[in-house]
């Protein structure tokens, strides 16, 4: 169940490292351009981002005693 939790937070994190990384280039952001402006659907999906990046801390974490 962990691997499974841990590839779904580095595949949501990798698409808020794209979305951040449109931002930056050319001023875009998909999830505002899909799901709106702040809408709770887009909140949502901002806080999803934040929550697998502080839980890939602990990810981070384990990789490192593995090693």
């Amino acid at each position: 169940m962990s691997k499974t939790l841990d590839y779904i937070a580095l595949i949501v994190v990798f698409i808020g490292a794209v979305n951040w990384g449109l931002v930056g280039l050319f001023r875009l952001d998909l999830v505002k351009t899909i799901f709106g402006d702040m809408s709770m659907v887009s909140r949502i999906v901002y806080v999803l981002v934040g929550i697998c990046g502080i839980y890939l801390l602990t990810f981070l974490g384990r990789v490192n005693r593995e090693a």
